[in-house]
């Protein structure tokens, strides 16, 4: 590992050395304004962790679902359990997958019922303009949920009058059948998404039959415009040893994720107005044995309805972020009961600037109404200090909570037994951190903190214990650093890029009874990511990417994959070749990942 890192940060360093000496490309992310706050800031001026991962940057990388885009972010723990982002689960900086928020063009989908569906409504990556990833706390940007970090997908906007088709076959019996349709008209635009993934498993019982649908239209574009977006999922998958269970080999599950949601943008003077209404259901059905149904079933149905009426106020003294929002959970189970929860949170935050607009301080607080916890408060403070054009140091420290989920609270089964009695999370978290952003490349180098209490752990307390139970494990220190390099060059006048990332995280539990952890507490210690995009020549291009994962159980491995993709006017050749050395390894749960797999693809676009 040392060698490594070491080989590493020489050529970090090295191609950084190169990059100042070149200053002829744009690099089009200083501009992108990061949509995830309600002060809408570029993104080189932001005073928090981001980092974001671009539609070419997906394209490139060959990967075929955000689960596995995902895998190649520091400091982000994607756990899956099969190929195509199967039953994945998010973690960021040690933080457990409860406690992961995501969103789709700011709504956020999480589900009351359990943090495992997170991923249930990651959307196809054909509509996807890029993904932001706000690691740290965020808790008084988001309210509770965003524990250690979020991800936003923000999606594309019509282009001109496409249909995309793809199709992909491989190992497993994988095939892949896309289409997507954009029109642009003179009041109105539309994106359509329908795709048909199916595969016979890598291993007995891991077969899987995935429907995805996409809707996004813009309505009265040259007046007030109308948002809509509308997302259904449908998963079937035979979940062999999921769930901490390996002995579990028939185990099936079915889970069906909906969203629709209404939203427009108001400016009017120096007021800018983000109302948005949308509905999220969630439906969760589990079987232990796939030929008797009737041996032990789940059933979950969860519904969350939403109303949200963020804004900002520009003034002579900065600008003004609020907001007020409105949600309420349904669940309706025959394992967990029937139960509603309501959360309202209201937002406020200022940004300040001085010295030129050198020097930012934006403070904030979210105020959170729960109907079966207490209220809390979430303060925080971010602060900037912009050396050069290039260089940009900042802080941040904030408070950050979490509310027991249904199935942590009253889930009764053969893998896990709820706990009623349970109290919410909470921690207080730092970071700081140094940017250095060039035309040529991005250098980050961040510290993080955060002291968990009460913190939720899926644990058995004694050897004998046959199952997990969650349990409050009282204090959990979190602390380490991540740094992350991204170098753009040409070759032959063709567009090259490197990407390296590193994490280093260290929990510190003070005091706990546990004897095993089933998720929070088996997190990352070491991580290293890296990627080469490549052109040879035009219309072709290739890329490898690496990752090495180490976990505090003392478990790591190394995988490769590589992508190569071919352009004849509109039609596109690819293949993608995943974990190409064979390697053993697991991510969750003791379930063996693939080995060496293959995916061809074709894609033709019509205009």
């Amino acid at each position: 590992m040392k060698n490594t890192m070491a080989l590493a940060s020489l050529v970090l360093f090295t191609l950084a050395a190169k990059a100042q000496q070149t200053q002829q490309q744009t690099d089009s992310l200083k501009e992108v304004i990061v949509t995830s706050s309600r002060i809408d800031l570029p993104f080189d001026k932001n005073s928090r962790t981001i980092q974001i991962v671009t539609a070419s940057d997906i394209k490139k990388s060959g990967v075929t679902n955000v689960a596995d885009a995902l895998q190649q972010v520091a400091g982000v723990d994607v756990r899956r359990q099969g190929v195509n982002g199967m039953q994945a689960d998010l973690y960021i900086r040690g933080g457990s997958f409860d406690q992961t928020l995501l969103l789709i063009d700011g709504i956020k989908v999480d589900d009351a019922q359990t943090g495992h569906h997170t991923l249930n409504l990651a959307l196809p990556i054909e509509v996807i303009e890029r993904i932001e990833i706000i690691k740290g706390p965020a808790a008084r940007i988001f309210g509770q949920n965003a524990f250690s970090g979020a991800v936003n997908i923000v999606t594309k906007n019509a282009p001109q009058n496409t249909v995309v088709t793809k199709l992909q076959t491989g190992s497993y019996g994988q095939f892949l059948a896309e289409a997507t349709g954009s029109i642009n008209l003179e009041n109105s635009s539309h994106i359509v998404h329908f795709s048909k993934n199916f595969s016979e498993g890598y291993r007995e019982n891991t077969d899987f039959d995935n429907v995805n649908i996409f809707v996004k239209s813009q309505f009265n574009k040259n007046k007030l415009p109308i948002n809509l977006i509308a997302s259904h999922s449908e998963k079937k998958f035979g979940a062999n040893g999921f769930y901490g269970i390996p002995s579990a080999t028939r185990q099936y599950e079915e889970t069906q994720a909906s969203l629709v949601g209404f939203s427009t943008v108001i400016e009017k003077g120096n007021f800018t107005w983000k109302p948005r209404v949308y509905w999220r259901r969630n439906q969760d059905e589990y079987i232990y044995v796939r030929e008797n149904p009737s041996s032990y079933r789940n059933l979950h149905l969860t519904n969350k309805v939403a109303a949200e009426l963020n804004g900002s106020y520009s003034s002579s003294i900065g600008v003004t972020g609020f907001g007020l929002e409105f949600s309420k959970y349904f669940i309706s189970s025959n394992r967990l009961g029937d139960n509603q929860r309501e959360i309202a949170t209201l937002f406020l935050e200022h940004r300040f600037q001085f010295m030129d607009d050198k020097f930012d301080i934006t403070p904030g607080i979210a105020a959170s109404y729960f109907s079966d916890f207490d209220n809390k408060l979430f303060p925080g403070i971010d602060v900037g200090f912009k050396i050069n054009d290039e260089v940009r140091v900042y802080g941040n420290i904030g408070y950050t909570y979490r509310v027991p989920t249904y199935t942590d609270l009253y889930y009764i089964g053969p893998q896990a037994i709820g706990n009623p009695n349970l109290q919410a999370e909470d921690a207080l978290a730092q970071e700081v951190g140094i940017r250095w952003n060039t035309n040529r490349f991005r250098l980050s180098l961040v510290g993080f903190n955060r002291d968990s209490h009460n913190l939720i752990d899926y644990v058995r307390v004694n050897s004998t214990d046959l199952v997990f139970s969650p349990q409050n494990i009282q204090d959990v220190n979190t602390k380490g650093f991540e740094t992350q390099f991204d170098y753009n060059f040409k070759f032959n006048n063709l567009d090259q890029k490197i990407n390296l990332g590193y994490t280093f995280s260290d929990d510190e539990i003070k005091k706990t009874a546990a004897v095993e952890s089933r998720y929070s507490i088996n997190s990352l210690k070491h991580q290293m990511v890296g990627s080469y995009q490549m052109q040879w020549f035009k219309d072709f291009s290739n890329s490898i990417a690496y990752r090495y994962m180490e976990r505090t159980s003392g478990v790591s491995y190394n995988v490769v994959d590589l992508s190569a993709a071919y352009k004849i006017q509109e039609l596109e050749l690819s293949i993608y070749a995943n974990n190409i050395f064979n390697t053993e390894y697991s991510e969750s749960s003791l379930i063996p990942m693939p080995k060496g797999n293959l995916l061809f693809g074709l894609k033709y676009t019509f205009k």
